[in-house]
């Protein structure tokens, strides 16, 4: 076949992958400049006047990522080399927090959970007892039930130093409004899905060299068309199937932004018999709320060597000390002295922000001297994944399909969902056309999980 896909971040670059194992021939569109859509590499200037690759905001990735480790393999990134593991940690500045051991699960939660600092043993046999009930239960919950119900009952220290760091990270939703039984598969699919299956996978490279540009390469050497800066502006139904542009092919996946996605289904040029499907599907992409990120880099002059104790903290966030996680760049192989400051769940002023962030370092990290460097903030980071949500499926019409973390599955927006989209949709769109769909092992049965896209 001949197939278009509209978007090069993490789903369109999956899609395009996937598409050319199984034999077709690919055209990706991309708008931006560069791919990788909202994980992908920028360019900061330092106080030194040198330059620093960052990204457009601090991602990691886990272990039960296994589609996204297996296209790095594909494209020739080692993920040994490429991304830092260790065993899942919320461990707090003053040593406070839960530090999982590597053992098999569910050991290495019994055992983290048995040994958590700062939590006294009746919150420890709470919460050991609670998560004993939801695998009793299948990790399923009443759909309507949000984090804050399905967690009733656990102390507050629980609830804020364990509970709501786990479900803004994962669903970039606070508790009080974030699906309890998206949640509770999160938990299912990483804490139990097998060893290191749980484990953080902090990038030491910058995001576009992780996949994105990679991919783009390996497309390109196998004579694939790569179209960078260029905005798909309409699609048009005819008799032998989808243009784009006025270009026909034989399928078209749409992995770019759910609202251009809406806007391109919503005017396509089409027959009667398909206007309708295609303007359910447009309604229902453009009802999903989203939710921002933001991450602010700052730096300390004169730094040579690492800042933190660990390359990942957790923090006691407040309303005007609002990050949640930081990152130490120097210990994950970037430049010594700059730090990544996650705010998931993000509703503050991007303007006050780098402030209130440096403050919180000098408070929490008691680090003086840090300079704000770069604020990132993505408006539309996730969806916001609240209970018992519609989501838009990936069918959209015959030969036209959706592929981003939003549609419709049992999982928030992460780097893995847009991955297995774009996987999907390819070989759905192959099998649609009665042609054979092999290439990339699909794992659709292997679990899959969350954690911060940040």
């Amino acid at each position: 076949m001949k197939v278009c896909v509209v978007g090069a971040g993490w789903a369109g670059c999956a899609a395009a992958l996937q598409a050319a194992q199984d034999g077709h021939h690919i055209t990706l569109i991309e708008a931006g400049r560069a791919p990788g859509g909202r994980a992908r590499t920028v360019q900061a200037t330092r106080a030194d006047g040198s330059t620093a690759r960052l990204d457009n905001g601090q991602h990691i990735l886990i272990g039960a990522y296994a589609a996204c480790l297996r296209l790095m393999r594909l494209v020739g990134v080692d993920p040994a080399a490429a991304l830092h593991r260790e065993p899942l940690a919320l461990v707090y500045p003053d040593g406070d927090g839960i530090a999982l051991p590597d053992l098999a699960p569910p050991w290495d939660a019994l055992v983290g959970i048995a040994r958590a600092r700062g939590w006294p043993w009746r919150d420890k046999a709470a919460l050991l007892a609670r998560a004993a009930r939801w695998r009793a239960s299948g990790f399923r919950c009443a759909p309507a039930a949000t984090v804050a119900e399905v967690c009733a009952g656990l102390s507050a220290r629980l609830v804020e130093g364990f509970i709501a760091p786990l479900c803004v990270s994962a669903l970039n939703t606070q508790p009080h409004e974030a699906s309890g039984q998206v949640f509770l598969t999160v938990l299912r699919d990483s804490l139990f899905a097998g060893r290191g299956g749980s484990h953080l996978l902090l990038p030491r490279v910058p995001l576009g060299a992780l996949l994105p540009e990679p991919a783009l390469a390996w497309l390109a050497q196998r004579g694939h068309a790569v179209r960078l800066g260029q905005r798909a502006r309409q699609l048009a139904h005819g008799p032998d199937g989808w243009q784009v542009d006025g270009e026909a092919y034989d399928a078209v996946l749409l992995a770019c932004p759910g609202t251009e996605a809406a806007r391109l289904a919503a005017e396509a040029a089409a027959p009667a018999t398909l206007r309708t499907a295609l303007g359910a599907w447009a309604d229902t992409a453009a009802r999903l709320r989203h939710a921002a990120i933001a991450t602010v880099y700052a730096e300390l002059p004169g730094a040579r060597g690492p800042l933190l104790p660990r390359a990942m903290l957790a923090l006691r966030a407040t309303p005007t000390r609002p990050a949640q996680f930081v990152f130490d760049r120097g210990r994950l192989g970037g430049s010594a002295g700059i730090l990544a400051f996650v705010v998931s769940a993000f509703t503050g002023e991007r303007e006050v922000l780098p402030d209130q962030v440096v403050a919180q370092a000098r408070e929490q990290l008691g680090l003086a001297g840090l300079r704000p460097l770069q604020t990132v903030v993505e408006r539309r980071a996730t969806f916001l994944c609240t209970p018992a949500l519609t989501r838009p499926p990936p069918a959209i019409a015959p030969g036209l399909y959706a592929c981003a973390d939003y549609v419709a599955g049992p999982y928030p927006a992460t780097l893995e969902g847009a991955v297995r989209a774009g996987i999907d949709a390819a070989g759905t769109a192959a099998h649609m056309m009665d042609r054979p769909a092999g290439g990339i092992t699909r794992g659709a049965d292997r679990p899959m999980t969350s954690a911060p896209r940040r």
